[in-house]
């Protein structure tokens, strides 16, 4: 395997998702939304009216109520307000941090595959001399790399926001949690693997960008279904639990790489291009 002919590959297709502003506009604003734009707004609220009640839930009190002991203990010394904040961008936001991978891995994978294949541009690099393995995987880290980056410099700036902008309620820097270290480093990387493999077996049914992204995008689901776990006291994404649901998910990202990789042939890709 010639890792100089994946490095340019990779670095090639990078280059171009530059040129797709769909991907660039959700490479923003994805995070944008999900690490400033709604941290700030309850974290405003918080300190505007020092109480809790503006930002009550009962999926909160269910939440604390059916808390696992480590994770109740670490929270039983705050007050009603620190509480609430440490429950809702602490915990319940957790999983919401996961969609970003996901969708940007996916946006750019489509765009590497069913995007390049639309755009009638694969036919060149198909005839180049790296193997199809070489050439899946050099698109692949293309889609993985960026992804996985842009996710690790949106948690240190959910880390920052949350920090600054809770100091007068904490007194002190409380994120991030323990809980959220595996979230960060093992499963995020997961999801982002998942999206990649889900995307270049759909880009190899799909014809276009936006086909192939948008039948991706149905794994959100998986993120949708953590949260209304954690919501409803059914699972928590403590340490423990984290380190399981990553090893999960690599599982599951190793065996659409597979397949992925078994199915992925140039010679497949030529003739569909060609009609």
């Amino acid at each position: 395997m010639n890792w100089r002919k994946i490095r340019i590959i990779t670095w090639k297709d990078i280059l171009e998702v530059r040129q797709n502003k769909s991907v660039l506009i959700s490479m923003i604003l994805v995070p944008l939304i999900i690490m400033v734009v709604l941290p700030v707004v309850m974290l405003v609220i918080a300190n505007t009216t020092g109480s809790a009640e503006a930002l009550n839930d009962p999926d909160l009190a269910i939440m604390f109520e059916r808390m696992p002991a480590s994770l109740s203990v670490m929270l039983g010394e705050m007050n009603e307000v620190q509480l609430s904040i440490a429950m809702l961008l602490g915990f319940l936001f957790a999983p919401m941090f996961l969609i970003m991978p996901l969708m940007l891995s996916a946006s750019i994978a489509a765009e590497s595959f069913a995007g390049e294949r639309e755009r009638k541009t694969l036919e060149a690099l198909l005839y180049t001399s790296a193997t199809d393995t070489e050439l899946f995987i050099g698109k692949a880290l293309a889609a993985f790399v960026p992804a996985v980056l842009v996710s690790l410099v949106s948690f240190l700036i959910y880390t920052v926001v949350l920090n600054v902008g809770g100091y007068p309620l904490f007194g002190y820097l409380w994120f991030p949690l323990n809980s959220w270290y595996p979230l960060v480093f093992w499963v995020m990387p997961a999801f982002a693997a998942l999206g990649v493999g889900a995307t270049v077996l759909i880009s190899a049914k799909v014809q276009t960008f936006m086909g192939a992204y948008q039948a991706s995008g149905s794994l959100v689901i998986l993120v949708l279904g953590l949260m209304v776990g954690q919501a409803s006291g059914l699972i928590y994404l403590s340490v423990w639990v984290g380190i399981v649901l990553g090893f999960i998910i690599w599982l599951a990202a190793g065996v659409l790489f597979f397949l992925a990789i078994q199915q992925f042939n140039r010679k497949a890709l030529l003739y569909q291009s060609a009609h």
